[in-house]
């Protein structure tokens, strides 16, 4: 190989791109020189007409030699060139992205953004479902979220993902307002700009969407590079093979533009004009440079424009987790004690520590802090407690702020520009209903603002307006957060309403032209508005505008807003809210009331609940709906985490369970048995599982679902969003009389059938990659059931464990298709077929499974299935055959007869034998199995429990077991030896045998006399005091 070092990369412009070039012609033309010289020398020492004639016959061969040589050279060349664009590009992505200025990137003091940055909670994947909840609700449901299921995806490893074979090409990150999305593109491109990470990454273009909204004209991918990159200009991507390149596409919800990803024409040509809509759904789609890797960052509700099969990856960013709060605040203020103070304060109301997920919202509440130091003062009452007052204090602050930099001095009275904040309120208003956050010139020139004094407005309002220049696209216009675009929104609506007695949502309408407002008419009609708004957008403007109307908070604007006393119109919106919870309401819509009630200082709803949980009555209390919306509220916003939920302690009824719904999605485990549930319960669980929710496991044992209840299960559980591990639906009675037959009777309804099997078989093959154990106990699958669950447990991607059939009708038809997976490459470790009929010539089909070397069973229930000597063989024969994985097995209520006890002893002497627990209760044993059995605990096996529960062994076979309990090799620790009859009445004293040898013994005595003793003996420093079984006479 041709090697050329190269000399150091100058600093300087482009004439070190000419010395490069001077220096790779100085190196071909130095090689080509040594290269006739050896060839020179050779040819002195040689018999020229040998080469001559190699020459001839290699001609070929040498001009291929002569145009790598070229080639290589060239791209050495081309390689020089893009090390000087990819240079020029650094140091100026390092130059614009080393500082961030939090609010207002155009005004006060920058902050170099390693020295603050604090890691943001990413997570991958999220919720596919519609958004029907304010972007804050949205944090306040994933403030529960429990860290330790979701996998967290570091920034700088976006690309990344060790556990998939394909290849992350595009990438896409949802973030709620301020959560942090732009700041961690920020942070990404400066760590390559500084080559601290992703170095494997030749080049980086950000793209915010932002900028390219007014761009109408046609052009090519080229094009836009260089417009947005000067620097680039002249680079080449088509000719780069091993370049990669990353599109950082920032911002896709303040995209005006449609992405038409179905109709757009197809573009391959990175020099082709096209229109930006189809430049970028090409470049997404992989036309368009399909090597170049894109990471695309969005609100939520703007995520489905792109198609999830032009996704490789979805992260979402959470923003801050408990921890980053506080180490946010210790970052903002240097001095401890500061820091503390704020982390306290915050943490005293529940509302403001939750929104503090949002880094914003942790700059605003620092904000306010270190501008008024309020929490400093004796008078606690200033301390704001609610969103309206953190938000006032804030406003309060920046007009002070803009008075000091105008005029030169601080006053603590504010002196209110009313035409500048009815100015900007009319915008925030206009553009609050209409979704938009990003306004340009025309959109302030609808709202009668001179863009001429737009750049007046951000300078008086430093942190809440503010103006950008973009690259190519001139000025755009934005409020610092959209929670101040909503606040400064109520404020305009209590404004309006002063001046003009009318209310903001009925200014152009003919009919209330003459009609005067009040203020519980404006309270009222928002109320309603919000409560019919699908997605909640109107939410968090309600609680401002309920908040500006209390009179606790107007004093804070006097001067801004009219001091009348507004007790009455507070008393009568309160009722008009509760009112609204005998509605059928969406458990959504009912949460955001409560904080409306919250920022009424209303708490009489949530102490009447509270009473009602602290004295253990609401499962015999009759709640009204208003009352059980209370009680979601509650539970959601408590202070504990609710790890499980258990639906028998409010009420056993399809109507409580839809009513707190919100609340199982916060939790880990649902116990929902036994609560006369139907399939009308099935729909609510469904959208559960389907949300971003916490649940691992759920218990819906003896409730009537029905196939229909199960299908309208299965398509929660078809959702990628699901991590549901654990699911158990079976229907059974617990037997009470004392019997040694099966402990679980099968009801002759069992409510799951053939289409429920094949629904959940359906929903496994869709999303197979969470659940890890099924209980279908008492579900009769008819005859295609099974081989459907079957089906699904061969597919590679299928992660169940345990599968449990118990009682479900099988026979010895259906071990020939479970003997099929057993024999397959699967994850199943727990196989229970208790109570089904299997017979032997079942026991022998899975037998085939069993013996494969494919097999990684290592629990295998078999209670009560009709299994007698031939049953006990085959299984022997198998577990000879494939010796390395069962560790247990579960053979009550079936009958060895003569020779069953034999084989089993003789598998467990065979060195390669991993059984530890044998369960052979209810078998019919005798004395005559104890001498086989002692045998076995004489031997080198690795038994552990042994149990023998109600056998007919008599004092002399447990003597002759108690001799193999005697031997220094047994390492049994469990031996059971339950008595309930009197057949099987047992005089010998165990412990005088196995003193040395068992932990752990568990041995029931009862007496001629039919009544049972409790022995109560020590071994190893262990207490065992057993509990009989009780009797029923």
């Amino acid at each position: 190989m041709v090697c050329c070092s190269l000399p150091p990369f100058p600093e300087e412009d482009l004439s070190c791109y000419f010395h490069r070039t001077h220096c790779i012609s100085f190196k071909i033309i130095s090689f080509l020189k040594d290269e006739l010289a050896n060839f020179k020398k050779i040819l002195q020492k040689e018999n020229t007409e040998n080469i001559v004639k190699d020459f001839n016959e290699n001609k070929c061969s040498i001009k291929e030699a002569a145009l790598n040589l070229t080639l290589y050279f060239l791209r050495e060349i081309n390689q020089v060139e893009s090390l000087f664009f990819i240079h020029q590009l650094k140091s100026n992505l390092k130059r614009k992205y080393q500082c961030v200025f939090e609010g207002n990137t155009n005004q006060g003091d920058s902050t170099l953004l390693n020295s603050i940055y604090t890691d943001l909670y990413i997570t991958q994947g999220c919720s596919e479902q519609v958004n029907t909840e304010h972007e804050v609700r949205q944090i306040e449901v994933a403030s529960r979220h429990h860290e330790t299921q979701e996998i967290q995806v570091e920034c700088t490893n976006l690309f990344e993902a060790p556990e998939q074979d394909k290849e992350i090409r595009t990438v896409l990150t949802k973030g709620v307002a301020g959560i942090g999305k732009s700041v961690s593109v920020q942070k990404f491109i400066l760590d390559w700009a500084e080559e601290k990470e992703n170095q494997e990454i030749s080049i980086i273009f950000p793209l915010p969407f932002r900028e390219m909204n007014l761009n109408a004209e046609k052009q090519s991918l080229m094009s836009l590079i260089s417009q947005f990159f000067p620097e680039t200009n002249g680079l080449n991507l088509k000719r780069r093979n091993n370049f990669k390149a990353l599109f950082i596409l920032d911002g896709l919800d303040e995209f005006r533009f449609p992405l038409n990803f179905e109709g757009n024409e197809t573009c391959h040509d990175v020099s082709s004009p096209v229109s930006l809509d189809v430049l970028l759904t090409n470049l997404i789609k992989g036309n368009l440079l399909p090597s170049a890797l894109i990471w695309i960052t969005t609100r939520p509700a703007a995520a489905s424009k792109i198609p999830p099969e032009c996704i490789d990856r979805v992260t979402e960013i959470r923003g801050f987790n408990d921890a980053q709060k506080e180490e946010y605040f210790k970052k903002r203020f240097r001095n401890e004690n500061q820091a503390n103070k704020i982390i306290d304060h915050v943490k005293k109301s529940k509302s403001l520590f939750i929104m503090c997920h949002i880094p914003v919202f942790c700059w605003i509440s620092a904000t306010v802090d270190d501008a008024s130091k309020i929490l400093q003062e004796s008078n606690t009452e200033d301390i704001p407690k609610t969103l309206t007052q953190m938000y006032t204090h804030f406003l309060r602050f920046q007009i002070q702020q803009s008075r000091r930099k105008y005029d030169g001095e601080y006053t603590p009275d504010i002196s209110w520009d009313t035409d500048t904040i009815i100015s900007l309120g009319r915008l925030a208003f206009h553009h609050l209903e209409r979704n938009n956050v990003i306004f340009y010139d025309t959109d302030l020139e609808a709202c009668g603002i001179d863009v001429y004094k737009a750049s007046v407005y951000s300078g008086m309002c430093t942190q809440i307006f503010k103006q950008e220049t973009g690259i190519i696209l001139g000025t755009m216009y934005c409020f610092v957060h959209l929670s101040i675009q909503e606040f400064i929104a109520a404020l305009y609506a209590h404004l309006f309403l002063d001046i003009n007695k009318k209310s903001v949502f009925v200014q152009d309408s003919t009919e209330q032209q003459n009609k005067n407002e009040t203020m519980i008419d404006l309270l009222k009609s928002t109320v309603d508005k919000a409560l019919g708004s699908d997605n909640g957008h109107l939410d968090l403007f309600l609680r401002f505008l309920l908040g500006l109307s209390l009179k606790s908070n107007r004093p804070l604007l006097r001067g801004l807003l009219s001091q009348r006393d507004t007790n009455d119109q507070n008393n009568e919106i309160i009722q008009y809210i509760k009112q609204k919870f005998e509605a059928n309401l969406s458990p959504e819509r009912s949460i955001n009331l409560f904080y409306c009630l919250n920022e009424l200082n209303d708490q009489t709803l949530v102490k009447e609940i509270q009473t009602h949980l602290s004295k253990g009555s609401l499962s015999s209390a009759e709640l009204s709906p208003g009352q059980w919306s209370v009680l979601a509220f509650v539970l959601l916003t408590s202070e504990e985490e609710l790890e499980e939920f258990e639906l028998q302690k409010f009420k056993k009824s399809d109507d409580c369970l839809i009513r707190l719904s919100a609340v199982i999605k916060t939790c880990k485990r649902a116990l929902l048995n036994d609560c006369n549930l139907t399939d009308k319960s099935c729909s609510a669980l469904a959208t559960v599982l389907g949300s971003d929710t916490n649940l691992k496991e759920m218990n819906m044992n003896n409730n009537y679902l029905q196939d229909s209840g199960v299908k309208l299960l299965c398509t929660g559980l078809k959702n990628q969003n699901t991590i549901l591990q654990k699911f158990s639906i079976f229907l059974i009675i617990q037997v009470t009389t004392l019997q040694l037959r099966p402990f679980y009777q099968s009801l002759s309804d069992c409510s799951i059938t053939e289409e429920g099997y094949k629904a959940l078989a359906s929903a496994l093959r869709s999303n197979p990659s969470h659940l890890i154990e099924l209980d279908l106990t008492g579900n009769d699958p008819g005859p295609s059931g099974v081989e459907m669950l079957t089906d699904v447990l061969q597919d590679g991607l299928c992660k169940l464990k345990a599968i449990r059939l118990n009682d479900c009708n099988l026979t010895d038809n259906s071990c020939t298709a479970l003997a099929t997976v057993l024999a397959s490459d699967n994850n199943l470790k727990e196989l229970n077929m208790n109570n089904n009929n299997l017979q032997d010539s079942g026991v022998k089909q899975l037998c085939i499974g069993l013996k494969s070397v494919k097999c990684k069973l290592e629990i295998l229930r078999l209670s009560y299935c009709n299994v007698k000597e031939q049953g006990y063989k085959a299984l022997a024969s198998a577990l000879r055959s494939n010796p390395s994985h069962l560790i247990e097995l579960d053979l009550t209520g079936n009958d060895p007869g003569q020779s069953g006890v034999k084989e089993l002893s003789d598998l467990l002497q065979n060195p390669n034998c991993k059984l530890k627990t044998l369960r052979l209760n209810n078998c019919e044993l005798t004395e005559k199995s104890c001498s086989v059995l002692a045998t076995v605990l004489s031997s080198k096996t690795i038994l552990k429990e042994l149990n023998l529960n109600n056998s007919r062994l008599l004092d002399s076979g447990v003597k002759e077991i108690c001799e193999g309990l005697k031997n220094p090799v047994c390492e049994l620790k469990i031996l059971n030896l339950h008595t309930t009859t009197a057949e099987c009445t047992v005089t010998v004293n165990v412990s005088e045998f196995c003193y040395h040898s068992v932990p752990i013994l568990h041995y029931f005595h009862q007496s001629s006399q039919s009544s049972l003793k409790e022995h109560s003996t020590i071994f190893e420093n262990r207490v065992i005091i057993p509990t009989p079984l009780e009797l029923n006479s």
